[in-house]
């Protein structure tokens, strides 16, 4: 039997309550409903909601919203990757915009349509659950933020020639107005790097960090509704508009609008999109005033959009629009030295979470670790090690703990690693050591006998390096 999903209601009026109670628990949700603030954070404390659904305004005040304001900045406190849904009678523009950049997913207005409201609270609980609950990726992005950004305040931990380069050209970038499109795999971070671009362009004199960051999933949005998500409608423009919906160009006027799945557009939908860009300008559906903007648009696709151009499902002009420049996050196994530094980052960030001890990382754990292709990246190392943190009781992690697939074969290795196990016959049939002995020659190899250096590639500190050659006889 399928779990219910937990949403709380908040709002100090009996008939709203009772009103979206009766709706909800007939669309199959467990119902928990808070008429205060106070009421509301008590319940987020001792439950776990999927969603919370909040007015604005209650008895000390009922205009600004400044309660409701408030009441989303202390729920973000206790759980920042709970999803928020806004609700109000008299919402503005300006509103929308403060609940977006204090941590709510999205904004109704009263009276709602039942059928949207219920679409909006489906497309947002999907949303916070890719964040899990128990702020998995939330620990990811922090780690990778701080591998992308050595002035985030955390250790510089992204050492290798690849990082270092996407680095000094997000640096040149950041403060500039040019569509940038994100490349790469499957859990390198391309949200959280657009997020980074997005803080670094505070200096920026033409303001496009002064307002939100608004993101939204290209993929999530139905060809019928694309028009009114991206760029609103009026009351009355089709059958089911029976309030003012404000669209997503909008709400990131001024500040920077990231579309992630930038491949899933519709291809009927793509020349709207770039006329809009084009000409920073739009009009809502059902409306025949144009409104100006100013919006930074950032990408990201992990899909050939060159090939999709080619099959003629993505538009050639849409794609020279957005991509003014391409940033391509590397995927995990080309940066393998980052790998030992990022899994003892982890490692900490972890055992401090689950109030554990702190367990190191063995010579053969780190050789495995590097030695694996990561297929699901920085989000497969986090999950893996937090397993391995929960269950390890001794003081070292060894290799067997880590309970990984079978070691990468030479043709997932860096074209160094490829070369010397060609020469050398590297084959499953190998013993762990063996692999050992092999990748260390390798590295002394491509750092031309420099041990510190061939040390340091491996996450291994002098000493233990040293008791390697000796070990081995190098």
């Amino acid at each position: 039997m399928t779990q219910k999903q937990k949403i709380l209601v908040v709002d100090d009026d009996a008939g709203i309550i009772t009103t979206l109670r009766l709706l909800l628990k007939t669309e199959g949700f467990d119902v928990t409903t808070a008429t205060q603030p106070a009421e509301a954070l008590f319940f987020v404390k001792k439950q776990d909601f999927d969603i919370v659904l909040m007015d604005l305004n209650y008895s000390l005040d009922t205009t600004s919203g400044n309660e409701g304001l408030d009441l989303i900045g202390d729920i973000k406190k206790l759980d920042e990757n709970l999803p928020i849904v806004v609700m109000t009678g008299w919402g503005t523009i300006d509103v929308a915009v403060q609940t977006m950049q204090q941590g709510a997913g999205d904004f109704v207005q009263k009276p709602w349509d039942n059928d949207r409201l219920l679409s909006i609270l489906a497309n947002q609980i999907k949303l916070g659950q890719s964040l899990n609950s128990q702020n998995r990726l939330n620990e990811e992005n922090q780690l990778l933020k701080q591998a992308l950004n050595p002035n985030s305040g955390g250790a510089f931990i992204g050492e290798s020639a690849s990082m270092k380069q996407l680095l000094g050209t997000v640096t040149q970038i950041a403060q500039t107005e040019i569509s940038i499109i994100i490349t790469g795999e499957n859990g390198t971070g391309k949200s959280l790097l657009a997020r980074h671009i997005h803080q670094q362009a505070s200096t920026n004199p033409a303001g496009t960090n002064s307002q939100s960051f608004v993101a939204v999933n290209m993929g999530s949005i139905t060809e019928t509704l694309f028009e009114s998500e991206m760029f609103g409608h009026v009351k009355g423009a089709f059958t089911d508009a029976k309030t003012q919906r404000i669209g997503r160009f909008e709400l990131a006027n001024n500040g920077t609008l990231f579309m992630d799945e930038i491949g899933n557009i519709p291809l009927s939908q793509q020349a709207k999109l770039l006329r809009v860009i084009e000409d920073q300008q739009f009009e809502k559906v059902g409306s025949s005033k144009t409104q100006s903007i100013n919006v930074r648009i950032i990408s990201a696709t992990n899909a050939d959009l060159a090939d999709m151009v080619a099959q003629k499902t993505f538009r050639m002009d849409l794609l020279y629009r957005l991509n003014t420049i391409e940033l391509k996050i590397p995927p995990l196994r080309e940066r393998i030295e980052d790998i030992p530094l990022l899994a003892n980052q982890f490692i900490v960030r972890l055992a401090t979470k689950y109030n554990k001890r702190c367990p190191a990382l063995g010579d053969d754990a780190i050789v495995t670790l590097q030695q694996y292709d990561w297929p699901g990246n920085i989000r497969e190392l986090s999950h893996c090690l937090e397993r391995v943190v929960l269950l390890c009781a001794d003081s070292t992690i060894t290799a067997a703990q880590l309970m990984l697939p079978n070691i990468a074969t030479p043709s997932r290795l860096e074209p160094a690693t490829q070369t010397a196990n060609r020469e050398q016959a590297f084959d499953d049939t190998l013993s762990l050591d063996d692999i050992d002995k092999q990748v260390i020659i390798t590295r002394l190899n491509k750092f031309k006998g420099n041990a510190v250096e061939a040390a340091k590639s491996l996450g291994l500190s002098r000493s233990a390096f040293y008791r390697r050659l000796e070990k081995y006889g190098i």
